[in-house]
């Protein structure tokens, strides 16, 4: 593969995250990683954080696309728009990563390595592997239902991967087109699960490096009962389609 996988996009998915995009836009600008950009799909925030991204974009046009959405209407819907856009971009690899600075930019670097020296179609920053951890803030009813949420999804799904929930994710191009992301339905953290579903069916190998992920500095989480709801009900129905 080598050098030929050269344009890199990094989706981020915005609500209310004025505090947090610059700094975010900032470190991945540090690591000097050629043909790397950011698309910023806002969701018409109320904080302004569209009017950032938009300021970030007009002064470093080469690193930095803006996508404002018109309607708040679901993680896995933005990563779908955001998804789709990078691929009509022509980009060969395209990044998963959250706003709120809870994932490790500094692992970026090795996610797209991991890509281009072996046969993975995913790489997973992963909480759970040797060498991963959660936020010591994080509180211990976070640390369960996060432990519990991978097991259940693992158990009945058998993708195999130790951090079947996480949102911090590199894929090559190709694999996003074969597991046709443009037609998954989930939404929330159950979106993150479907993809990982789609690329195991497809016959894809997931690899996995470890991070440490943080806790947010600014700003309010976004994890509701319905998208725990739906996370929780989604690998049945994943289960029951493919039967």
């Amino acid at each position: 593969m080598g050098e030929s996988l050269s344009k890199i996009i990094v989706v981020v998915p915005t609500y209310n995250e004025r505090e947090n995009l610059p700094v975010l836009a900032g470190l991945l600008a540090d690591l000097h990683l050629p043909g790397l950009q950011m698309l910023v799909v806002d969701d018409n925030s109320p904080d302004g954080t569209g009017d950032v991204a938009d300021e970030l974009a007009k002064a470093a046009p080469e690193r930095v696309g803006v996508l404002h959405r018109t309607e708040k209407n679901g993680l896995g819907r933005a990563y779908v728009a955001g998804i789709t856009r990078a691929l009509d971009e022509n980009a060969d690899i395209i990044l998963q990563m959250d706003a709120d600075l809870s994932h490790p930019a500094s692992v970026v670097p090795i996610m797209v390595e991991k890509l281009r020296s072996t046969d993975a179609g995913l790489v997973i920053g992963s909480r759970y592997v040797e060498g991963g951890s959660a936020a010591a803030e994080w509180a211990w009813h976070r640390r369960m239902l996060s432990a519990w949420a991978n097991f259940y999804v693992n158990t009945i799904l058998r993708l195999g991967v130790k951090d079947a929930t996480a949102g911090f994710k590199a894929w090559k191009a190709d694999t996003l087109r074969a597991i046709e992301v443009g037609s998954i339905q989930s939404n929330g953290y159950s979106f993150q699960v479907e993809m990982n579903y789609r690329a195991v069916r497809r016959g894809f190998r997931i690899a996995e490096v470890p991070i440490r992920f943080e806790e947010r500095t600014h700003g309010a989480s976004k994890m509701s009962l319905k998208v725990q709801l739906e996370s929780a009900l989604m690998p049945w129905k994943l289960l029951f389609r493919r039967s």
